[in-house]
Formats: structure tokens, C-alpha cells, sequence
């Protein structure tokens, strides 16, 4: 299929991205699902299933659970608490199993996972998870990098309704 080049202002670029799923969607995907239809979710959806999924080939599940729920917090403005029990809903599991994944297997009491993830911009958990993750820090970089992207847009469109 042919492609072309459009440019678009600040306004749209940011509607897109609001629209958009991490590391899946792409500027056109976005725009294909909007101008043609394809199924959105609607507000009578759980709201546990709109929650970006982290799908990445050979990312370790628990890597993708934690960053998830970090996502929950950050862009959605969730606590940590019910940042894990919406993941874990979403993904069928139990919060318990969530907590896991970045309490026992990353060496810290939730206090100390707290502590870290009031840093504005998260560097000691981002240098935690690049640490216990050494082969994904490029993942792990990029998908903070996205998510503070998101929050600010998130931030920007919160700014723009009042």
C-alpha cells in the first residue's frame, strides 16, 4: 500500500497519542482505528481492560507486571495498591502475584518500593529494574520515556477540560 507524509500540529499529535497503546499503536493505526471504526472500548467496558498491555517478545512477564502497574500509577494517577489489584484483574491473577513481582523479586519491602516511586521521574527504580533486568535496560528506558509522554499528555488534556 502507498504511504504518504501529513504533517499535524500539536493538538493532534496529542490526541493520538491519548488514543494510542504503548510500543503497539502507531500514528496510523491510531488514525485507522478512529476514522474507520474499529471496535473502542466503551465506558460500560471494565475498566481493567484498558490498561496498555506490555507485549514485547521475549520481555519476562514479570518485568512487563511491573511496569504496568507503574504505568497505572503515573499516567492514570492510581495508587500503588490499586494500581496492582487493576492488573491484576486484568490479567486474571492475583494482586498478591503482582506485589510479588516488584516487592520479593526485586529484593524490596512495598515501603521501600513506595519511597522509590515518589521520585518524579522514577530514576532509583528505573536503576532498580535496570539492575535485575540488565538485558532489557534499553526496554526499560524506552518505556519510561513513553510513559512520562503519556502523562503529560494525560496532564495536558486534564488542563485543557477545565
Amino acid at each position: 500500500m502507498k504511504e504518504y507524509s501529513i504533517r499535524i500540529d500539536a493538538d493532534v499529535w496529542h490526541h493520538l497519542q491519548h488514543h494510542a497503546e504503548p510500543f503497539v499503536d502507531t500514528p496510523n493505526t491510531v488514525l485507522k482505528r478512529l476514522l474507520f471504526g474499529e471496535k473502542e472500548l466503551n465506558e460500560k467496558t471494565s475498566a481493567a481492560l484498558s490498561i496498555p498491555s506490555v507485549n514485547i517478545q521475549g520481555l519476562p512477564k514479570s518485568l512487563a507486571q511491573i511496569l504496568e502497574v507503574v504505568y497505572e500509577m503515573e499516567v492514570n494517577g492510581y495508587s500503588r495498591t490499586q494500581a496492582t489489584n487493576r492488573v491484576a484483574k486484568k490479567r486474571g491473577t492475583a494482586p498478591q502475584t503482582i506485589t510479588d513481582k516488584y516487592c520479593r523479586q526485586l529484593g524490596k519491602k512495598a515501603q521501600e518500593i513506595d519511597e522509590l516511586l515518589t521520585d518524579r521521574g522514577y530514576a532509583g527504580f528505573k536503576d532498580l529494574l535496570s539492575s535485575k533486568y540488565s538485558d532489557h535496560r534499553a526496554i526499560i528506558d524506552m518505556y519510561f520515556d513513553s510513559m512520562m509522554s503519556d502523562s503529560d499528555d494525560a496532564e495536558y488534556l486534564a488542563l485543557e477540560k477545565n
